[in-house]
């Protein structure tokens, strides 16, 4: 800004990074308006889980039934069980008499095909019952997820409306831009598929627990030791990849800042061939943004394979025990076919939960970004109940012993007074750090006073909203602001509810009109993000037509004709001149020509002012705007003399 605030180059405050646990209770908490549903989620989920851990005790069933009948027909008709079996005991063969005596079987029947069928059939019933249930509760867990992360953005979008302008001072424009984008995309991906495989593979460890300890407490007791072998490996790998997902995300939002600051000044970057410096800083931050990345997902990817090797090392302990089992006719068959299938079900969500923790943190480490901007300290609430001006206010503006800083321990604004009479155009000057723009910024309440008071037609500006006071506030900055529209739009901003001959005249007013003529859709011609399409002079037009047509009672004007012509900006001047009457105007200039036929001009020096009066009385006086005014026309000085 032109007043060159030195609160600017002071970098973000330290922000003690939250806790994974706090993070990740205060991202689920996030889900609370849906406790319904959520609830309904997991009861869906439960059924699925249930249908699902009964398939294997089912097929253990069948394989018992095909094992028996194949046994069976082996065996003589006619004769029972018990009978068999003592006969094999006899003759010696007391390892067969111990396998058949864990079969349920009856000698020479063969394989029963109505008992297989129906015991196939559940278990194929059962399946197709519990996708559908899985289904239903993916898509209502979608429908939770998709709407927390909408009203977590609605929340972003609405800080950001309360947030002082000394935070967006402070914070990098790319990394603010990183954490509402890239950083909330990253938390609305990890919740879709984080929660809903947490949430399944949880009730499947539960479900096959029940059903191991059902089948074989032994062998359940074995698969238990999976669990701590589990936790504690994910435990020593998730510690050390959070701090690298935090990197990951801060080192993205420094590269994005760098991104956005090079592509915006790109033509500067050209011109004073600074390519190579650039492209230097960009593959730093690139190598620093990859080695996180890397560390990171090198880090947790280490997870699965640990997950996998502990399941594999388990799956051979079962399998050598459940066999002697078998043999020594403690357990069917079918039991330890159902128990290795249970094993693999048991060991496949463990895994998928180490698996996801990799997801998890990335997305716990965006979530602490954005919450640390939705944890930002606000502006300062609007007055309740808010006093406001009468309607049909002239605007006078009393500056009443104002002190401001934007640093505690420099002091800049100390100890002001002013007062601006309606109709009264106040000129600004001063060299660059005096604290200009920071005394209109102060009227527009961008930044809260330290002392003193400010008063709008004998209101205390603090007491009004900022809504009416700004309403009643229009501005034209030094640095254009257009957004992608028609031009016609882009006049109508500050009042949407202008007539077609409203925006006409005000454009005529400020001398758009005639170049928008020249254009192929006139005032319907579309200006893009940048406004590429139109000059840099016509730009600062256009703006000045915005703030004329929203008829403020105060106006304000910083370098509003720095970007246009010398011939349009004496046009534009005398439009202003008109358009001032009865308005309370503040113009900050450097050109100290513009503002010759201002009512009264300020000289300000380090937040002070150390001159005021009119052009002729000023330099008369022979002070500090004489010496700012022969610094600029020094020969047209030496040629009156």
């Amino acid at each position: 800004m032109g007043g060159g605030r030195p609160g600017a180059n002071i970098g973000m405050p330290t922000v003690k990074a939250m806790t994974f646990g706090p993070s990740v209770k205060r991202l689920i908490g996030r889900l609370s308006p849906h406790r319904a549903a959520v609830l309904t989620v997991i009861a869906l989920g439960t059924v699925s889980v249930f249908f699902t851990v009964l398939g294997p005790w089912l097929l253990g069933q069948g394989t018992n039934l095909i094992f028996a009948g194949a046994i069976s027909q082996s065996l003589p008709a006619g004769a029972t069980k018990e009978q068999v079996i003592q006969g094999l005991r006899d003759s010696g063969q007391n390892g067969q008499a111990d396998l058949l005596s864990g079969i349920a079987l009856t000698p020479g029947q063969g394989i029963d095909f109505n008992a297989l069928s129906i015991v196939l059939g559940t278990a194929l019933l059962l399946y197709v019952a519990s996708s559908v249930f899985s289904w239903l509760q993916g898509r209502l867990l979608n429908t939770i997820v998709q709407r927390t992360v909408y009203r977590l953005r609605e929340d972003v979008e609405a800080k950001i409306n309360r947030l002082p302008l000394g935070y967006f001072d402070r914070m990098p424009r790319g990394e603010l831009l990183s954490r509402v984008t890239n950083d909330m995309d990253n938390v609305a991906q990890s919740l879709q598929q984080t929660l809903s495989q947490m949430l399944t593979s949880i009730l499947t460890v539960v479900g096959v627990i029940v059903m191991m300890f059902v089948t074989s407490p032994l062998l359940a007791v074995i698969s238990l030791v999976t669990i701590p072998l589990t936790v504690g490996i994910t435990a020593v790998i998730a510690k050390r990849s959070q701090k690298l997902f935090v990197a990951q995300w801060a080192h993205t939002g420094a590269l994005n800042a760098q991104i956005e600051e090079n592509f915006t000044g790109h033509a500067l970057v050209k011109v004073f061939g600074r390519q190579r410096e650039t492209e230097a800083a960009f593959r730093t931050k690139n190598a620093e943004l990859y080695s996180a990345s890397f560390g990171a997902q090198f880090v947790s990817g280490m997870i699965m394979p640990a997950m996998m090797f502990v399941g594999n090392l388990i799956y051979v302990v079962i399998a050598v025990v459940g066999g002697l089992q078998v043999a020594s006719g403690a357990m069917s068959i079918g039991a330890v076919q159902a128990f290795i299938q249970y094993s693999r079900q048991f060991t496949q969500p463990l895994t998928q939960l180490g698996s996801m923790v990799n997801l998890l943190q990335s997305g716990v480490a965006s979530a602490e970004r954005v919450f640390e901007l939705l944890d930002a300290d606000e502006q300062t609430p609007d007055a309740s109940p808010a006093q406001t001006p009468p309607a049909d206010a002239p605007g006078r503006l009393v500056f009443d012993d104002v002190s401001f800083s934007y640093s505690p321990d420099k002091p800049l604004i100390q100890n002001l007074s002013l007062v601006a009479d309606p109709g009264q155009t106040v000129a600004i000057v001063g060299p660059t750090g005096a604290g200009k723009t920071t005394l209109v910024n102060l009227i527009m309440r961008f930044y809260e006073l330290d002392a003193g008071r400010i008063t709008l037609d004998g209101v205390d500006i603090a007491q009004m909203t900022r809504r009416d006071l700004r309403s009643r506030t229009g501005m034209v900055l030094q640095d254009t602001w257009l957004f992608g529209g028609t031009i016609r739009d882009n006049i109508a901003y500050g009042r949407p509810d202008a007539t077609e001959e409203e925006i006409l005249e005000a454009a005529r007013a400020s001398y758009v009109d005639r170049f928008v003529h020249s254009l192929p859709d006139g005032y319907h011609t579309v200006l893009d993000d940048e406004a590429s399409n139109v000059s840099a002079g016509e730009k600062q037009l256009l703006t000045i037509a915005r703030a004329f047509l929203s008829r403020p009672s105060v106006l304000i004007l910083d370098e509003a004709t720095s970007s246009v012509d010398t011939r349009t900006e004496q046009l534009v001047q005398k439009a202003m001149s008109a358009l001032r009457a009865d308005r309370t105007s503040f113009v900050i200039a450097h050109r100290l020509s513009t503002i010759r036929d201002a009512d009264l001009i300020l000289v300000m020096e380090s937040g002070r002012i150390v001159e005021q009066g009119s052009h002729a009385e000023l330099l008369a006086a022979g002070g500090a705007y004489y010496s700012l005014y022969t610094a600029q026309f020094a020969s047209a000085a030496v040629d009156e003399g």
